[in-house]
């Protein structure tokens, strides 16, 4: 689930431009609370009638410190009846690292009520393995520094292998972000990448664009494209 901001004339502003403002200022939690209650209310029917489906909502690194984040995502799951498998909660590396007692905690409670969780931005730290042992997540998403250049950069390749290895060991599964082409989806697939995200699978679309096609009965076909094995679909929608 990705955010945007309108102008207020029909364009849209992008993350970069608004983000810092919001951190600086403290109003990151509040922009968390607005997406989650959106998108869960937004999306209920379609969660409800397809479990198989995944929506991955971003946590910024100030929710992790706001005491009362969880009690409110568990509430809106609960108000909204939606199966709390359906849902996975990002975190980036470098905020998790900068919290690491209230990331763990804010893990080991949305995974104890169904949820799954995401480390976003995985190898960018210079500690990442040491650390993931403390953190229950699910799915490790690959730094798209590790991606972008993948078909040229054998070191690129062999950092990718690793981290598959070491996820493979303790249970993870993998994301692949950026994934711009055909090449970059071969080698993440040959390296044993779980998942592949990026504007060759899917472009973001207004999330109008998926409740519409989802009320018209029509199949979704875009997102994140499993490598691997079968598993539940991620959304791609702004």
């Amino acid at each position: 689930m990705l955010v945007r901001l309108s102008d207020g004339n029909g364009k849209l502003i992008q993350p970069a431009a608004f983000l810092p403002a919001a951190e600086r200022y403290d109003l990151m939690p509040m922009l968390d609370r607005w997406v989650i209650h959106n998108a869960m209310e937004r999306l209920a029917p379609m969660l409800q009638q397809d479990p198989t489906r995944l929506c991955a909502i971003n946590l910024s690194g100030q929710s992790l410190g706001d005491e009362k984040m969880v009690s409110f995502i568990l509430e809106e799951i609960a108000n909204r009846n939606i199966p709390p498998s359906t849902l996975c909660f990002e975190i980036t590396e470098t905020s998790a690292i900068s919290h690491l007692g209230k990331a763990r905690h804010l893990a080991q409670r949305l995974k104890a009520a169904g949820c799954s969780l995401a480390l976003d931005d995985f190898g960018s730290g210079l500690s990442s393995f040491s650390y993931l042992k403390e953190l229950p997540v699910d799915f490790l998403k690959i730094d798209g520094a590790f991606v972008k250049n993948i078909e040229h950069n054998p070191t690129d390749r062999a950092i990718v292998s690793s981290i598959v290895h070491v996820a493979c060991t303790m249970g993870k599964r993998t994301i692949a972000e950026y994934v711009e082409g055909d090449t970059a989806l071969h080698w993440v697939r040959n390296l044993g990448v779980d998942y592949a995200q990026g504007y060759f699978i899917g472009e973001p679309r207004p999330l109008g664009d998926f409740t519409q096609q989802f009320e018209a009965g029509q199949p979704d076909t875009s997102g994140t494209e499993n490598s691997s094995f079968p598993s539940p679909r991620a959304m791609n929608a702004a």
